[in-house]
């Protein structure tokens, strides 16, 4: 496109006409519709002739002389809009006749039925609020049925606002991205719960087990860590006596990029003073209840092909009995790292990096176990060495009182009966240091300020995580975590405005 204009040229020029007409459509401030398309198209026999007022996107032009019809799509639904010049005037006849597919207009005028039966405005005024000036893969439908735009992974997830515009698929999982979140704070809102705010910047990120993020504070000239978790300074209010707080923040992890992690992700914690694991249970299966309820009108949801009745109680199986089952390791074989590593060695994986027992449970746990667990299930009995912050099981050395909640084979949430035992916290701290000794960089760190709380008296409580990203995965059935992230971790790239001609799928 050497000696010809770019289609950026042609539509600033577009851009220009329109201002020498004396209308900058990058001027208008305000408009305010009187409906939405869907609202349009809904109550249509209602509206009947009032004046309607309509502002959107064009999505589609189609040209016939001294006349025109256009689609113009609010993001939720499009609606037809006829246009004639002996209708609209000269000014307005202009400025219509320099829109382009993408550009957003508003328009004034009253409903009718087309000779085809298509509900539509006959346009009387027309407004440019916005020139596009760039190609745009708007989707098209195709003898009345699936509509396609653009493909290009890469395109769909680096630039995001691209994909919202051609896919409603991709459009409308993130939507319910959006309404699982908030129907999700309205349910702890309503059951008492008050939401809080911790720091970002950490000293000590702690609360998990994972590498952070390091940065460097100025003013204190320190180098500081991005939270990897919410629970310690949550759990400094509990120690403070606010029963019942929570908080949906955004956490760091310097881990790897997969189809279910993120390196930044959105986590849901709570935490409730007098309540333990099995209160903690009945909770999360509340709250998925209450959560397909309304963002979907029904609690039986088809997450990627499985039906899901969150009607029903959850399944709950014990951890070392569910790998024994199915991998033929015995609880007696994981009680001693030697006699743990050569079952897992027996079974096909490798243990040369395993330091502790509680490693090779959770290694065992990936491998047979999560494949197996499709519908909800809390799988209870956690080991102690990857489980420093959970209460002991007083009835099973080793074990804790944990469970984590299992969808489509998917790890939704982890909870704790947690510890309030200031020197049992310690001594978990103190072991977690000596694995970190080891080689271990997930270890969790000591953290005396959080010891120093607990320390203070802190009541009875359960704790619970639920990574938003992954609850938005399972309940809308997507396949990758991006599909669900408005903006996904991406590989940073020199940036060049995409050859979307090019990149959108051709109609056969």
């Amino acid at each position: 496109m050497s000696e010809e204009k770019s289609i950026r040229e042609v539509r600033l020029e577009k851009l220009q006409q329109m201002r020498d007409l004396g209308h900058d459509p990058y001027a208008i401030e305000k408009f305010d519709p009187t409906h939405t398309a869907k609202q349009l198209l809904e109550d249509f026999e209602k509206i009947g002739e009032a004046t309607v007022r309509f502002a959107g996107r064009v999505v589609s032009l189609r040209p016939m002389g001294k006349a025109a019809f256009m689609h113009l799509s609010d993001g939720d639904a499009k609606i037809q809009c006829y246009v004639k010049k002996d209708n609209v005037g000269e000014s307005p006849w202009a400025l219509f006749s320099l829109l382009d597919i993408g550009d957003h207009v508003a328009v004034e005028g009253r409903l009718f039925t087309t000779k085809t039966g298509e509900k539509s405005i006959e346009v009387h005024n027309l407004w440019p609020l916005s020139k596009a000036l760039h190609y745009l893969p708007i989707g098209k439908e195709k003898e009345g049925q699936s509509w396609y735009g653009l493909t290009d992974p890469e395109l769909r997830y680096r630039h995001r606002h691209l994909d919202l515009i051609a896919n409603p698929s991709a459009r409308k999982l993130l939507l319910d991205r959006m309404k699982i979140v908030s129907a999700t704070r309205r349910f702890f809102d309503e059951h008492d719960f008050l939401e809080s705010e911790t720091p970002i910047l950490q000293i000590v990120a702690g609360g998990a087990s994972a590498r952070p993020f390091m940065t460097h504070f100025n003013a204190y000239d320190i180098d500081v860590k991005l939270r990897i978790s919410l629970e310690l300074y949550l759990k400094r209010l509990i120690c403070g006596d606010i029963p019942r707080v929570y908080e949906i923040g955004r956490v760091f992890r310097n881990e790897g990029v997969s189809n279910r992690h993120n390196p930044e992700f959105t986590l849901l914690e709570f935490y409730a003073s007098y309540m333990n694991l099995e209160d903690m249970m009945s909770l999360v299966e509340e709250l998925m209840r209450y959560v397909a309820n309304v963002v979907y009108g029904t609690t039986v949801v088809d997450a990627g092909g499985v039906e899901i009745d969150f009607s029903k109680p959850w399944s709950r199986v014990d951890l070392l009995e569910e790998i024994e089952k199915l991998s033929g390791i015995t609880a007696q074989e994981l009680e001693q790292i030697d006699t743990a590593k050569q079952a897992m060695e027996r079974v096909g994986l490798s243990s040369a990096k395993e330091t502790n027992v509680g490693g090779i449970i959770e290694k065992l746990l990936e491998r047979f176990v999560e494949p197996t667990l499709l519908q909800p299930t809390f799988v209870i009995g956690y080991p102690i060495e990857t489980s420093p912050l959970a209460k002991k099981d007083p009835n099973r050395p080793g074990i804790t009182r944990r469970f984590e909640g299992y969808i489509r084979g998917r790890e939704l949430c982890n909870a704790f009966s947690e510890i309030n035992d200031p020197v049992d916290q310690r001594e978990r701290f103190e072991q977690q240091l000596r694995e970190s000794a080891l080689g271990d960089e997930e270890a969790h760190p000591m953290d005396e300020e959080f010891l120093y709380a607990l320390e203070s008296g802190m009541p009875p409580a359960g704790g619970c995580g639920i990574g938003m990203d992954r609850m938005a995965m399972i309940l809308t059935g997507a396949d990758h975590v991006r599909e669900v992230l408005p903006f996904p971790t991406m590989k940073p790239v020199i940036f060049a405005a995409p050859n979307l001609e090019d990149a959108v799928e051709s109609e056969k």
